[in-house]
């Protein structure tokens, strides 16, 4: 039998985020209600297929704390050991937004160029940030459309206090 992904749930200031970790580190941060991990579940039967998955939050505690301690404003560079999970331009991507300082913005078309693309894969870099498994750790939300907030996958509204949490400038009209 293939190891369990330990899952426990983050309470915030910003919501209840679901938290996943496996062999190696956090693989899974669900944004918004997922009271059941049916999120989860469906994720991991695609990525980690064959994986059971026990509710276990003295595994996931640190990385709970450190999530709630970011969305009280306490916390700015997460110490958690991470284990993604994607195509190798997505993980391109999601390691570029790794560099993204707290508190900053960058564009989809900026993205595509700091991973050596040209900023008409702005579209391509737009959705690989939304098939970040880890946000918040992996701060796709500091990445911005060039006309406003962009999209995200916890919502818009959470994109937006999110960065104001940051104290990240919002393009203007956002």
């Amino acid at each position: 039998m293939k190891p369990a992904l330990r899952s426990g749930l983050a309470r915030t200031e910003l919501g209840t985020f679901r938290v996943s970790l496996g062999d190696r580190g956090l693989v899974y941060l669900g944004l918004g209600p997922d009271p059941d991990g049916a999120r989860l579940r469906s994720w991991a039967e695609v990525h980690l297929p064959g994986r059971p998955i026990v509710s276990d939050p003295g595994a996931t505690s640190d990385a709970c704390e450190q999530i709630a301690a970011w969305a009280r404003g306490d916390l700015r560079c997460f110490d958690l050991d991470l284990e993604l999970h994607g195509t190798p331009f997505q993980r391109a991507c999601w390691n570029e937004l790794l560099r993204i300082p707290y508190g900053s913005t960058i564009t989809y078309g900026e993205l595509a160029r700091r991973i050596g693309k040209s900023g008409g894969a702005s579209r391509a870099v737009g959705q690989a940030n939304g098939a970040n498994p880890i946000p918040i750790v992996v701060p796709c939300h500091r990445v911005v459309a060039r006309s406003g907030l962009g999209g995200f996958g916890g919502g818009v509204e959470l994109k937006r206090r999110m960065l104001e949490l940051e104290g990240a400038l919002l393009p203007c009209g956002t």
